[in-house]
């Protein structure tokens, strides 16, 4: 997948990155990067929204996971399960998230599970920096399933 083929994919799946004005920055196999602008997403104390940080994190690994199953041939709808965010410091700029690739044998294992029961999960970790300083670090638990079936009420399974 490239860079503008995954743009068009958000602006398709999730029209919201088009208000928020997310730009894919880069996406290769080693991971995604996602910028935010601040004049779009600005709160009131000049800083970027906690809000829109938080999306944009969690867009960053949504991307970097559609991406690797793309790669690894693999046709499945990726939703957030649950995730944890830590505001270090405020983002006073565009904000830049770079999430990396999952570790090649966690993604083996979850495509696994993912053959044998229809939907895997995946934790990834990304982060917002600032001036070099991590500002924000994101923690999201993934769930991929087969398109065309409904995710149960429930997702606790063994990986």
């Amino acid at each position: 997948m490239t860079p503008a083929e995954l743009q068009a994919l958000l602006s398709q799946e999730l029209p919201i990155t088009q208000h928020l004005g997310v730009e894919v920055l880069c996406l290769d196999e080693a991971g995604i990067a996602l910028r935010l602008p601040l004049a779009a997403n600005r709160n009131h104390k000049g800083a970027v929204f906690a809000g829109s940080l938080s999306a944009l994190a969690t867009l960053a690994g949504w991307g970097v996971l559609v991406d690797s199953l793309e790669r690894h041939g693999v046709d499945a709808h990726v939703v957030i399960q649950d995730s944890s965010v830590r505001y270090l410091a405020p983002v006073h700029a565009d904000a830049v998230a770079r999430c990396a690739a999952p570790n090649s044998a966690l993604l083996e294992r979850a495509l696994a599970t993912f053959g044998r029961r229809g939907l895997a999960r995946l934790t990834l970790s990304a982060e917002i920096a600032q001036g070099g300083t991590p500002a924000v670090t994101f923690q999201g638990r993934y769930v991929f399933h087969r398109r065309g079936v409904p995710l149960p009420r429930r997702t606790s399974f063994q990986e």
